[in-house]
């Protein structure tokens, strides 16, 4: 390890000492979830959206709302419903009478973590209303633009299991989360500290432990983590494998898969990656954090042909197949 990459090294693990604050801290409420709650962090580290799916009562909201809580920042849930309208997202212009002139009214979007509950619950209008505040960290209202005020995190859940009365969630909006977590259910020891945790008269509360400075000065280390060429071109394999399979040894999953990961995947991985070293407390990525992360990267963007549904293989089962393939530098 040269010089430079030690004092890269050193700076990150003083730097993400708060990572392990914040963790202790939601862990007072939330019990077990360690996979899902180091994603939210990889989530608030590198600013990317995030969606949880998971069947209703595995505290994916709740996880949501402590970690809010545990950072000193903005936050504001809104219930997705097949009425609601783009305005009940981003905003309007109301008329004054007194003035005789338009004046804007900025909607929840306008918080630092937004939390959209039951995502798929709301038509496409209010899909492609959110989707500018996603990806442009913007929002028009009028004629006017008003950018939005970072950190910004867009934190959305959906229910796997109840279809009636949802919208499928455009491609292009999927692709802009950063990661698909899939939320389970707690082991039965979890479980019975949940019930004894949950049944006594005053709930467990948590703390402020870390602030917006402590978020971007982070983000600002994270960019300049060392990743090594070998390591990015194990991301470009993993990617480019679910494009061409056959080009990898692959060629059984070539009709598999109906559209393979795009660009942003890439950019995903090494990104999402570099946060999973980073809570790690590491100043370099390993091809282990690319692994840890991948099929949450990777599993809403890579599409399963119907052969492959008809069969019962899903794009968890594509990616596995392809990560145990794809040569570990």
């Amino acid at each position: 390890m040269n010089e430079e990459l030690r004092q890269l090294h050193a700076r990150v693990e003083s730097e993400s000492v708060f990572v392990q604050t914040i963790l202790t801290e939601i862990g007072n409420i939330i019990v077990g979830q360690t996979y899902v709650l180091e994603r939210l962090l990889i989530g608030v580290l590198t600013g990317g959206h995030l969606l949880l799916e998971g069947v209703p009562g595995l505290a994916k909201t709740l996880a949501i709302k402590t970690l809010a809580q545990c950072v000193d920042v903005n936050f504001k849930r809104i219930q997705f419903t097949p009425d609601l309208l783009p305005a009940d997202v981003v905003g309007t212009l109301i008329y004054n009478p007194a003035k005789q002139e338009f004046i804007p009214k900025l909607g929840p979007i306008f918080s630092n973590f937004v939390l959209a509950d039951e995502i798929n619950r709301a038509p496409a209008k209010v899909q492609s209303a959110l989707l500018e505040a996603m990806q442009e960290k913007q929002v028009t209202i009028g004629d006017t633009t008003y950018a939005l005020v970072e950190p910004f995190l867009v934190l959305a859940t959906q229910n796997p299991i109840e279809q009636e009365g949802t919208y499928p969630l455009p491609e292009a909006q999927v692709d802009r989360f950063l990661m698909k977590l899939k939320v389970s259910y707690p082991t039965r020891e979890e479980e019975k500290v949940i019930i004894e945790r949950m049944s006594v008269a005053t709930l467990p509360t948590v703390q402020k432990v870390a602030g917006p400075l402590d978020i971007m000065k982070a983000r600002n280390t994270l960019s300049g983590l060392y990743i090594d060429e070998k390591v990015k071109d194990y991301i470009l394999d993993i990617v480019y494998a679910t494009r061409e399979p056959e080009k990898f040894g692959l060629a059984d999953l070539k009709p598999m898969i109906l559209y393979g990961a795009s660009v942003r995947a890439s950019l995903s991985l090494v990104s999402a990656a570099k946060a999973h070293a980073f809570i790690r407390h590491r100043g370099y990525v390993t091809p282990e954090d690319v692994k840890a992360i991948g099929k949450d990267v990777l599993r809403h963007r890579v599409l399963p042909s119907f052969e492959a549904q008809a069969e019962g293989i899903d794009s968890d089962a594509i990616i596995e197949r392809i990560f145990s393939e794809i040569e570990v530098p």
